[in-house]
């Protein structure tokens, strides 16, 4: 776990002091908020153009990253694209020095509708991207303001749907001010993610405290809230790292300190430390003490033998790469496939973006009728991947089993091969779906007989109207790698 804080609400601190701190304090990076204040770039400061060259050796020397540099220039406020994209340029120039890979950009409530809110932003983007490509640096839209609600947020980034455009969840706003429970967010926004800020908070009712703070954030017409340490707020934290492993997250994760918070705990002594400490519950070790040995000490398995496991399909399969990527899943010498765990995960994660491309949603039936093949395995697991229902075809069956079956099931996707011991599979599927001979396999099928058939793959063989495995694969193309996180996350 790579823990870094942000600059932010520390006014009193100058860099030698957060620097001090991280290093003191085994932080793995420092995020930078507001760049542009005198004590960061004012003359003959830390991150003035005479002396950033230098900085970025001192913070590479010290084995410290500059992970996040957060703009403060509100982008859903037409008014302020002028300064706004000039800030954003600027951080993007300094990024690129310190050799740091986001920079993040916030849309606030600015007074206008949705869509011309969502207009702004897009304007902003549209500008900025460019540069952003040309740096090798990444946008970060922060789920705060009008993006706390993710949906809305996850409309923009599919709309520009490009590498150097994601998001930075700040789980605090999205749970505290959108309501929304971690999984609903990691379910939204998925691999989208590459950022995570936390704070922890508590709602105080103003009419049974009146000395609430007054500069917490307004939170219902009758309640405040005051800002805390992590943990002891009211914050779910363990359902935000469950909810984050499910999407293998694997960036840092940096405290917020909400400026009200310091009248009540004081300095970074307190603070930072804490932050640290809280976080270790949450920490993966990093040996493999936490693997047990088979009975005869050979090898080492991920969970204790005989004992059932919290864990969807996806995340045993993402487990398995995670302590094991180079080990061997499967090992076909007579078919030519041999694939490591993390090979294997990319054929499956490949085939499963087919599915979707194909129409596969949660909850259809995708059927095989296959011997012991690679495809029947890739199959599986792809289905289970996007939440699909794996129907299994009896190797055996005859022409009236193989109709019951698939209508009885309202198989959407039929992946078969040729044939097995006496029954020709191939001659049974063209004669239940005669509309095979004239149908274009790149178009949903149409059969009378088999009403909710919608298409064949055949696996080493080809037949008409059908898409062949290989076919089958390029379909995935049309499909990105993290609309199958995200449908993983939701099983």
């Amino acid at each position: 776990m790579k823990l870094s804080f942000s600059t932010g609400g520390w006014h009193t601190y100058g860099w030698d002091d957060f620097f001090a701190a991280a290093r003191e304090m085994n932080y793995a990076g420092i995020e930078i908020h507001n760049l542009s204040k005198k004590e960061f770039s004012g003359e003959g400061m830390p991150f003035s153009p005479e002396n950033i060259l230098q900085t970025a050796r001192r913070i590479a020397d010290a084995g410290l990253k500059i992970p996040c540099i957060s703009a403060v220039r509100n982008i859903a406020d037409e008014s302020e694209f002028d300064r706004a994209l000039a800030e954003s340029k600027s951080y993007i120039s300094s990024a690129k020095i310190l050799r740091c890979p986001y920079v993040r950009l916030r849309a606030l409530p600015a007074g206008g509708t949705t869509e011309s809110e969502d207009a702004a932003v897009s304007k902003l983007l549209a500008a900025i991207i460019p540069v952003a490509e040309s740096a090798g640096v990444t946008v970060l839209l922060e789920t705060c303001g009008i993006y706390s609600d993710t949906k809305r947020l996850c409309n923009i980034l599919d709309t520009f749907a490009c590498d150097n455009l994601q998001a930075l969840w700040n789980v605090h706003d999205t749970w505290r001010f959108a309501g929304e429970s971690a999984e609903q967010t990691v379910t939204n926004l998925g691999a989208y993610i590459r950022h995570v800020h936390l704070k922890d908070s508590v709602e105080i009712d103003e009419r049974n405290k009146a000395d609430a703070d007054n500069n917490s954030t307004l939170h219902t017409p009758h309640s405040s809230l005051n800002y805390c340490l992590m943990g002891e707020g009211e914050l779910p934290a363990e359902e935000v790292f469950i909810a984050l492993n499910s999407v293998n997250f694997d960036g840092f994760i940096s405290f917020e300190c909400h400026s009200s918070m310091l009248d009540e705990v004081g300095t970074e002594d307190i603070v930072f430390p804490h932050f640290i400490n809280y976080m270790l519950r949450f920490e993966e070790p990093e040996d493999d003490s936490h693997l047990y040995y088979n009975l005869a000490h050979t090898g080492r398995r991920v969970w204790p033998k005989e004992e059932l496991i919290d864990y969807t399909f996806p995340q045993v399969l993402d487990k398995m790469v995670e302590e094991f990527p180079d080990q061997y899943a499967f090992k076909y010498t007579t078919l030519d496939y041999t694939r490591t765990y993390s090979e294997f995960r990319d054929d499956v994660d490949t085939f499963a973006r087919a599915l979707i491309s194909m129409g596969v949603g949660k909850g259809d039936k995708v059927a095989i009728w296959a011997t012991n093949v690679p495809a029947w395995y890739l199959t599986f697991w792809a289905t289970t991947k996007i939440g699909a229902v794996l129907v299994t075809v009896n190797t055996a069956y005859k022409i009236h089993e193989a109709e019951y079956l698939l209508r009885q099931s309202d198989t959407h996707t039929l992946v078969m091969i040729e044939s097995a011991l006496d029954s020709d599979y191939a001659a049974i599927m063209q004669e239940l779906c005669p509309e095979l001979a004239s149908a274009d396999p790149q178009k949903p099928l149409h059969c009378r007989r088999l009403p909710f058939l919608r298409h064949i793959v055949t696996y080493g063989f080809k037949m008409p109207g059908c898409l062949t495995w290989e076919a089958a694969m390029d379909l995935s193309a049309r499909t990105s790698v993290e609309e199958v996180w995200r449908r993983a996350a939701d099983v």
